[in-house]
């Protein structure tokens, strides 16, 4: 490889690939939880209920940093969670229909808030939100493989990429710490609660988490990839096996790869 072909790729092509496989890498995980507990379409709901949040948080901050538009999502991940079981209660919604009429409503007001608000003057339109903007991810301080050991060069990383390896991080600690419960809440979660484990705490901290991955993906992959990453490497490798620990290792080898 050339000195310039290496450049173009350390630039170009490295911080892009990166991020899209990182962005399908902390999906692809925690949407084993959502296929093993029958929750599937909660993906779908979320990913689409948080626009309203991430577009409260750049109203609020004036920018697209990471920290103002996640604790927008949390909020607007929290809110539809709370619509979600009233509709189920309160008008005696089965789940699948609450969930759509909820991120229904909360998705065309996000669109509404983007297109009545002043965020397309910083390039934060419709377009962006559905299928995210991988060729915007940059890293220009790069100009050789010492870039990857230089710590000048690595604090200029994009922060599309630096968000979604903190995700990752993230996502890993949790699986790893709470690896038993996770399993006795997905298959059972009234003998979960028996035996001590809080199944609706384990639900609602888990439902934040992929409120939080698709708001670090969403810049990269967008709204509609995320809910494809969210369920089909999962729904892929129930498929090969019912192992629960060879399922993640399965779910997390083929969302690497699809990204």
């Amino acid at each position: 490889m050339t000195g310039l072909d290496l450049e173009t790729f350390l630039r170009i092509d490295l911080p892009g690939g990166l991020s899209a496989m990182l962005a399908c890498l902390a999906c692809g995980v925690l949407g084993n939880f959502l296929v093993l507990r029958k929750q599937s379409l909660m993906g779908d709901a979320l990913s689409h209920a948080v626009l309203p949040g991430l577009v409260a948080g750049f109203l609020v901050s004036g920018s697209r940093s990471t920290g103002p538009m996640m604790l927008g999502a949390i909020a607007a991940a929290l809110l539809a969670t709370v619509l979600i079981q009233a509709a189920r209660r309160l008008a005696r919604l089965e789940s699948g229909a609450a969930m759509g009429v909820v991120f229904s409503i909360l998705f065309a007001l996000g669109l509404v808030m983007l297109e009545q608000s002043h965020a397309r003057d910083v390039d934060l339109d419709v377009d962006c939100v559905l299928s995210g903007q991988l060729e915007t991810i940059l890293w220009l301080a790069a100009s050789g493989w010492g870039s990857l050991a230089d710590p000048a060069a690595l604090a200029e990383l994009p922060r599309q990429l630096v968000a979604l390896a903190g995700m990752n991080l993230a996502v890993a600690l949790f699986v790893a710490i709470f690896w038993r419960a996770l399993k006795l809440t997905s298959f059972d979660p009234d003998f979960a609660t028996a035996l001590g484990f809080r199944a609706h705490r384990f639900e609602l901290v888990l439902m934040l988490l992929i409120a939080a991955a698709c708001v670090a993906a969403f810049e990269a992959v967008g709204s509609i990839l995320v809910i494809a990453m969210l369920i089909c490497p999962a729904a892929t490798a129930r498929l090969l096996t019912d192992r629960y620990g060879v399922q993640m290792a399965l779910a997390a080898g083929i969302s690497a790869a699809t990204g």
